[in-house]
C-alpha cells in the first residue's frame, strides 16, 4: 500500500520526553556526595575576611579539598588551562603542579576568592547541587535518544517475537550467516543497530532515533538511511526498519521525505501505537 509523506509527516510528535528526561537526580545527588566533607571544610572560607592566607592553611592541611575547585566553576575536569598577559598555566587540581601561591592567583582571577569571600554563596554543598544540576541538563540529548529507544523497545515487549539489543553488523553476519559487506564498506565501517529482529524469513536490523532540536545531523541521518536502506533491498533475508520521529525534522523535512520515498520500512511513533510491529515482524 502506498503511503502519502505529507499525512505520515503530520502525525509527528512534539516530544517524548518523560519525568526522568529533565534531570537525574540521583546522579546530582551521588557527585556531590563524593566531595561533601571536602565542601564542607571549605565552608570556612565564606564570608573569610583574610581569604587567601585561610585558603593556603586549607589547602596545605588538606589537600584533598583542591579537587572541589573546578566543580566550582561548572567543571568535570581536574586540569584547567587559563592564559592572560602574565602567561598561560595548566592546573592540576588532584596533584599541585605549581605553588600554593599560584592556585590563589587561579582562585582571585576566576571571581572564586569573591564568591567565597563576599557571601555570594551560603553553602557550597547546596551551590554544587545547582552546578551539578546544570551540568545535568547537558544529558539530556543523550537522554532523549535512550527514551526513543527505551519506547520502541516497550513496543517490542508486547509483541511474541524475539528481539536482540544493539548488535553489530558483523555479529549479524555471524549468527545468520549473512553478507553484509555492502552495508559496511566491506568491512570497514563498524555499524551497530538499536535492535535486530528475527523472523522466519528476514533479519531486520532497527534504528530508532527522535529528533526534538534541528541541526545538519538530521539532513546526514536521512542521507545515511537511504543509503542503508537501498541496499539492504538487494540482500535476500535481510531488511533495515527505522523508527523516527520529532518536531526537528521539518528542518530536514525534503531529506526525510526522499528517505521515506525509497524505504520501505521507515515508521514513526504513531505507526508503532497502531501496531505496525505486528505487521511487518510476522
Amino acid at each position: 500500500m502506498t503511503r502519502d509523506f505529507n499525512e505520515w509527516f503530520s502525525k509527528f510528535c512534539s516530544s517524548i520526553s518523560d519525568y526522568a528526561y529533565y534531570v537525574d537526580f540521583e546522579k546530582v545527588f551521588k557527585n556531590t556526595e563524593k566531595i561533601k566533607i571536602e565542601l564542607n571544610i571549605l565552608n570556612s572560607l565564606i564570608g573569610s575576611k583574610n581569604i587567601e592566607q585561610d585558603f593556603e592553611k586549607i589547602i596545605k592541611e588538606y589537600p584533598q579539598t583542591l579537587k572541589c575547585i573546578p566543580i566550582l566553576l561548572a567543571v568535570r575536569s581536574f586540569e584547567i588551562f587559563a592564559m592572560d598577559a602574565d602567561g598561560s598555566f595548566f592546573y592540576n587540581f588532584k596533584k599541585m603542579n605549581y605553588s600554593v601561591e599560584q592556585y590563589k592567583i587561579f582562585m582571585r582571577k576566576t571571581g572564586l576568592f569573591d564568591l567565597l569571600a563576599n557571601h555570594l554563596i551560603n553553602n557550597l554543598v547546596d551551590y554544587i547541587y545547582g552546578v551539578e544540576t546544570g551540568l545535568d541538563s547537558n544529558g539530556r540529548k543523550n537522554r532523549g535518544g535512550h527514551i526513543m529507544e527505551n519506547l520502541v523497545e516497550s513496543y517490542l515487549k508486547k509483541t511474541s517475537i524475539v528481539y536482540y539489543k544493539e548488535m553489530y553488523l558483523k555479529d549479524i553476519e555471524e549468527k545468520w550467516h549473512l553478507d553484509l559487506s555492502a552495508l559496511s564498506n566491506n568491512g570497514k565501517a563498524k555499524k551497530r543497530f538499536d535492535f535486530v529482529v528475527k523472523t522466519d524469513s528476514t533479519v531486520y536490523a532497527i534504528e530508532t532515533n527522535f529528533y526534538a532540536g534541528g541541526g545538519s545531523k538530521l539532513n546526514e541521518t536521512a542521507r545515511s538511511y537511504k543509503m542503508l536502506a537501498v541496499e539492504s533491498q538487494k540482500i535476500n533475508g535481510f531488511s533495515f526498519v527505522w523508527f523516527t520521529d520529532g518536531m526537528a525534522w521539518k528542518t530536514a523535512r525534503r531529506n526525510l521525505e526522499e528517505t521515506f520515498d525509497v524505504m520501505e520500512h521507515i515508521y514513526s511513533i504513531n505507526d508503532i501505537k497502531n501496531g505496525i510491529m505486528d505487521k511487518i515482524f510476522k
